[in-house]
């Protein structure tokens, strides 16, 4: 990762959905906040994990906080068809199978999988303004869908005192 995108503007991006359709953050944000989940690919089991935490909460999060859970998978859409549905999750996966979502937030590295993004998590206002950015230092380093839940429900603050 290059620059730290906390208390700046999100990276603007409209991606393709596996629910059919084209998703922008511009467009999710006029609703409310969003989740930016930066993922490394289909095969990833710990991307899976962060993403059933969030997709366990998605519901919660959208009808009572108006926070939309945007997932940015660097892969096509078919193979995250595939991914939602195998790990049978509740939040549509945004393709971005070239990496250049994923490069403009946590940025992208070459692996065995091909261009992959570092995994991380973004909580941008209404305002598209990063409240919270957490970059995984490695694939296992993970925020997860409930610690969100409560940051939002606490006005964008670390309750934890972290």
């Amino acid at each position: 990762m290059g620059v730290s995108l906390q208390n700046e503007d999100a990276p603007a991006f409209t991606l393709e959905s596996t629910a059919g359709g084209e998703v922008s953050l511009s467009d999710r944000l006029e609703d409310g906040p969003a989740v930016v989940l930066i993922n490394r690919g289909h095969w990833c089991s710990f991307c899976a994990e962060q993403l059933g935490t969030f997709s366990e909460v998605s519901s919660d999060l959208w009808f009572n906080d108006g926070v939309d859970v945007l997932p940015v998978v660097t892969d096509p859409v078919p193979a995250l068809v595939e991914m939602r549905d195998r790990f049978d999750l509740n939040v549509q996966l945004l393709a971005d199978p070239d990496g250049e979502v994923a490069d403009q937030y946590s940025g992208t590295e070459e692996t065995s999988h091909g261009v992959t993004g570092i995994a991380a998590t973004y909580v941008i206002d209404t305002d598209g303004v990063v409240r919270y950015e957490q970059v995984a230092d490695h694939p296992a380093d993970r925020t997860y869908g409930n610690w969100v839940r409560y940051f939002v429900r606490n006005d964008f603050e670390n309750m934890f005192g972290e």
